[in-house]
């Protein structure tokens, strides 16, 4: 199950009311309801960097292509008055993490040229011209990092499979032959991992300095039996810091070393620090060198409902401040001010992430923004901060963040959502069967006419470390339930709990206890919203990804209410997972080794081993290749219920992981959810 996803840090900025009217006053009237084909129009952005001059924003646009059926993306610049739009390469599906050089004259970025089967950092003049390669490895390029001066970069480098010596073939051309397989030797704890797949020995992640000019690379800190990445250079470029672990990802205690190593090769690395951080780890230097800020994650217990820390600590070495003691939000982008004085974040609260500026003095932190848009990306040059966000009514969009509040700066969704009408899409509050004030989101059906009872659809968010909110950007959560509502549905989210945003307690609720409070707070939900008059509960539905896959299996071995159901790589037998997905780690720390607390896994594992209490129709579906909740999690529960003689049918998407990418897939997976629900929650003709 995703029990702690930053998820490509998609979370909620709140806009004041005077802004969120000008956003959507910027749409035109709705013409038609959204279809599963609209996919192919839908363009997504991310990855925002400012200019060092704060004259442009670079940014990568993604699409799906129907041709060659793979989503591509595409780098652009928008200059910070809105008034310049460029394309600066072609869609690829290779293209990745635009960064500009120091002197802002160039953009490095990550891309597969036509001669090289490996990705190599491309240098782009933004002025003009042809990109060209600046690196020619045959291993893979994890990350990369200009030096200060721009003369330098880091990179994190993981060797490849050595390449095939050539041979001739018939017309006397060199022949490649085919890639023969190797055994894969596997020594650590955390050996598996969705989409890189098994994690075998011999493919650490180690540090080099390549020098522009010359071409040379060279190894940095180099050890053996280390994976070293996220290097981070010092504002002088005499330093680098860097995390350090024995196994991928984090070490089997759950922690990471935090490393400083001279700019030189051959220099030794010192530790500055150990968090255990199961999140995605980030590093940043303070402007005058002095301090490093990393993330510090809770006890390993609490490996699913991580509520980050962030910490700073002497460059030269020194006791780790905490600076967000007092915060209880999780936090997400972060970076220094450019004077030193103060950390510019995302904070998440409650169905929405606003950016925010902590103070050093003294921790406080000051809100800049008050009401709904979501923020995915944050990025600061000199005095100005730019930033990536959807609202309810808008797709994601490069915006300036200005103190009269967000200024959008591009208009890639506006040509798609100009043409549909979306759902309207309300909060609601309501008491869990005992008392817990429980949260939640609305999505009426376009064209919704109030009195009218509706079929409905609890559509469950995944995690659980994560929440519902108000965003129709075309990657997230909520754009699936903009989906669901298009066919005549109200949509109902809730942030159960061991969802994020409430805060730590709300999120630990759940610790060693799936599938109990979670489906009580679902059901309670559901309640509210039948009597509200709104949802037909002769007509109800249930579906999810992930972990709301997960609850929707627990939720209908628990009640029998809903007509149809949608699980989506999720699993009734917990035991089952225990070795078969990437979280052994988390099982050891919160539930235990099954053999020392069998009881406690047969508890968790309910839905499976008392499947003779579900009655509901369900789909189930998963990717042949997720290592994140494997497909056997579905397969299991799908034959559980069609030996039960349950209306119920199993689609495997071919070489997709957790996500399913494939655009035809992507489709497919809209359109037989729809006809799934449509069979069982709409009136007879």
């Amino acid at each position: 199950m995703v029990m702690n996803i930053l998820r490509r840090c998609a979370a909620v900025l709140i806009m004041s009311a005077a802004t969120a009217s000008a956003l959507a006053a910027e749409a035109p009237a709705a013409k038609r309801a959204l279809t599963a084909d609209d996919i192919y129009r839908m363009e997504s952005v991310s990855e925002p960097r400012l200019s060092p001059d704060g004259q442009w924003v670079a940014y990568l646009v993604t699409t799906s292509d129907r041709d060659a059926d793979e989503i591509r993306s595409a780098i652009w610049m928008v200059s910070w008055d809105g008034k310049q739009h460029v394309q600066l390469t072609n869609p690829s599906s290779s293209v990745a993490s635009p960064r500009w050089s120091p002197d802002g004259r160039y953009l490095a970025y990550l891309a597969k040229p036509a001669d090289s089967e490996q990705s190599q950092v491309m240098l782009l003049d933004r002025r003009g011209g042809e990109p060209r390669a600046l690196t020619h490895v045959t291993d893979d390029i994890d990350s990369f990092a200009w030096s200060p001066d721009g003369e330098r970069m880091i990179l994190a480098l993981e060797p490849g499979d050595a390449p095939a010596a050539a041979t001739p073939n018939a017309t006397g051309a060199a022949a490649k032959p085919p890639k023969q397989p190797k055994p894969i030797v596997i020594d650590d704890l955390h050996f598996k991992e969705d989409v890189s797949g098994y994690l075998g020995s011999g493919h650490e992640q180690h540090l080099f300095l390549f020098e522009l000019a010359t071409s040379k690379l060279e190894p940095l800190a180099n050890d053996a039996g280390f994976n070293d990445v996220e290097p981070a250079w010092s504002p002088d470029g005499r330093q680098i810091a860097f995390v350090r672990t024995r196994e991928k990802g984090t070490d089997p205690d759950g922690a990471m070393d935090i490393e400083i190593v001279d700019a030189r090769p051959g220099a030794v690395a010192r530790r500055l620090a150990r968090p255990y951080a199961p999140n995605a780890q980030h590093l940043a230097w303070s402007p005058d060198g002095k301090l490093v800020a990393y993330l510090q994650g809770q006890e390993p217990k609490y490996y699913g409902y991580i509520q980050d820390q962030l910490v700073v600590v002497a460059a030269a070495g020194g006791a780790p401040r905490v600076l967000t003691a007092q915060l209880d939000r999780a936090l997400a982008s972060y970076e220094f001010s450019a004077d030193g004085t103060a950390i510019m974040m995302l904070i998440e609260d409650d169905g929405s992430m606003y950016p925010a500026r902590l103070n050093l003095a003294d921790n406080t932190t000051a809100r800049l923004i008050a009401s709904p848009i979501v923020v995915s990306a944050i990025a600061g040059a000199g005095a100005r901060l730019a930033m990536v966000a959807s609202t309810d009514a808008t797709a994601s969009e490069v915006y300036a963040l200005e103190a009269g509040g967000p200024r959008r700066l591009t208009t890639h969704g506006d040509a798609l959502l100009s043409e549909v009408q979306l759902g309207a899409a309300e909060d609601f509050r309501f008491k869990s069967h005992d008392g817990t004030e429980v949260h939640g989101l609305l999505v009426k059906p376009p064209g919704y006419v109030a009195g009218r009872k509706y079929p409905a659809v609890l559509w469950i968010h995944g995690g659980p470390n994560g929440q519902d909110d108000h965003s129709a950007d075309f990657d997230s959560y909520q754009f699936r339930r903009q989906m669901l509502a298009a066919h005549g549905y109200v949509v109902i989210g809730i942030n159960y709990r061991g969802s994020s945003g409430r805060g730590s307690a709300f999120a630990k609720a759940i610790f060693a206890d799936w599938g109990h409070k979670e489906v009580e707070d679902l059901l309670a939900g559901v309640d509210a919203v039948v009597a509200l008059g709104i949802a037909d509960p002769a007509r109800l539905g249930i579906g999810g990804w992930s972990y709301g896959g997960i609850l929707t299996d627990y939720t209908i071995a628990s009640d029998q209410r809903f007509k149809a159901a949608f699980s989506g790589a999720g699993s009734g037998n917990q035991l089952s997972m225990y070795g078969s997905d990437q979280y052994i780690m988390q099982y050891n720390a919160e539930l235990g080794p099954p053999w020392r607390n069998t009881a406690l896994w047969l508890k968790v594992s309910y839905p499976f081993f008392h499947a003779d209490r579900i009655h509901t129709p369900t789909l189930f579906m998963g990717g042949d290749q997720d290592f994140n909740v494997p497909i056997a999690g579905g397969e299991q529960m799908y034959a559980a219920l069609h030996t039960l003689g349950v209306p119920t049918q199993l689609v495997v998407y071919p070489d997709q992981h957790h996500g399913i990418e494939r655009p035809s897939f992507v489709k497919d997976r809209f359109e037989r959810t729809a006809a799934w629900f449509a069979k069982y929650l709409q009136p007879t003709p």
